[in-house]
Formats: C-alpha cells, sequence, structure tokens
C-alpha cells in the first residue's frame, strides 16, 4: 500500500481544503444517470461489472483516492481497492466484502464468486475482515430506481473518500440506465471532478474491452 503525504502548506488546493473541512465542513451529493447497455448486452452481472468500472476510474483521479490514513495523515493513496455491501437472498442484512484483485476483470470476478461464496452467508457487518484502509464503498438498493439520494454522515467531515450508491436499473429508449449517487467531500472534490470523473467512468462501462481481460 503506497501512500503519499500532502504537504498542505505548498499544495494547490490548500485554500480550498481549509474552508471545506475547518470553516465550513462540507460534502457534496450528486445523483447521475449511468447508461449500462454495453453491460447487458455482453451478458455480464450488473453489479460486479459496475463496481469493477468505479475501481479502474476511481484510480484514474488523485482527487477521489485522497484521505486520512490511520494516523490522521492527509494523502494520497497510489490505489483503492472496493469494499462493496452484499445481501444474499432471503436476508434483510447485508455484509461488506472487499476485493484487491482488481488488474482486469476476470480477476476481480473470479475473486467476487469467491468471497460471496466464502463470506456471503456472514450475519456480521463486516463479513470478510480486516478490509484495507485504502478501500473505498461501494452499495446497491436493486429494489427501486430514485432521482435523488443522500447520505446524512455524523462523522462524515473527516472523512474523503467518494461513497458511491447504485439503484434499480430501467429500460429508456432502448437503453438501460441505472441511478448512481456520489457523495464526496467537497475539502478535496469540486463539481467539475465529479462531472469528470462521471463522464470517464461512461467511458469505461462503454469500452468492451473494459471487461474482455
Amino acid at each position: 500500500m503506497f501512500f503519499k503525504k500532502i504537504d498542505i502548506e505548498n499544495w494547490k488546493r490548500k485554500e480550498y481544503y481549509e474552508y471545506f473541512s475547518k470553516d465550513i465542513p462540507c460534502t457534496v451529493s450528486l445523483t447521475t444517470k449511468i447508461d449500462i447497455t454495453n453491460i447487458k448486452e455482453l451478458n455480464l452481472k450488473i453489479y460486479p461489472a459496475l463496481i469493477f468500472a468505479l475501481t479502474k476510474t476511481v484510480n484514474e483521479f488523485e482527487e477521489f483516492r485522497i484521505n486520512k490514513n490511520s494516523n490522521g495523515v492527509l494523502g494520497v493513496y497510489e490505489t483503492l481497492y472496493p469494499c462493496y455491501t452484499y445481501l444474499k437472498d432471503g436476508n434483510d442484512l447485508f455484509t461488506n466484502l472487499w476485493s484487491d484483485c482488481i488488474s482486469s476483470y476476470s480477476e476481480f470476478y473470479n475473486s467476487y464468486v469467491l468471497d460471496i461464496a466464502k463470506f456471503g452467508d456472514s450475519i456480521k457487518m463486516i463479513g470478510k475482515e480486516n478490509p484495507p484502509e485504502n478501500s473505498f464503498p461501494v452499495s446497491m438498493i436493486p429494489w427501486n430506481t430514485f432521482d435523488g439520494f443522500n447520505l446524512n454522515l455524523k462523522n462524515g467531515y473527516d472523512y474523503y473518500f467518494p461513497i458511491f450508491t447504485f439503484g434499480k436499473f430501467y429500460l429508456e429508449n432502448n437503453k438501460y440506465l441505472i441511478p448512481l449517487a456520489i457523495q464526496v467531500h467537497h475539502a478535496v472534490c469540486d463539481g467539475f471532478h465529479l462531472c469528470r470523473f462521471i463522464d470517464k467512468l461512461q467511458e469505461i462501462i462503454n469500452d468492451k474491452k473494459t471487461f474482455l481481460n
């Protein structure tokens, strides 16, 4: 795990970071629609394909890999890994799983299947123990679609990783769309970065090569 400390005094974002983390602590939520037609046409399981696409996109942008480490030091992680919720059919409580196998979709999907088989029956909130500190949260609400979604985090003003929540996909004008809510900390991420992220995520999902290796 590579972690590079941010020199806040010489950081181009110093003024923004201090304003949105100290003066007016502020998180930002944005809900958008993602076109997953390519995933459907490739006949892939939607949730793991989306987790993998998110992971590739997160690792494209430094502002999405900033957080405080276990010692409270602000810095940038070289790589983030997904920590995702899983709910077994017939259960009403989710468990958290994670993966550090992200070099290809096939590698990630195999680890996803194995982890669900091994930990999916867990009755604990953290089914697969010891998630790495350089992991970001992903969840899905597949029973309903939504136009807006917001997390209210009491202690969220000291957490800088993005948080992703998917909803139920649906068919509209011959395209399969899925809602995605993204929550970020304004101290490290602005609207420009959010929109750039969404554009890149859609590009990665549209590229068949993302999933065929």
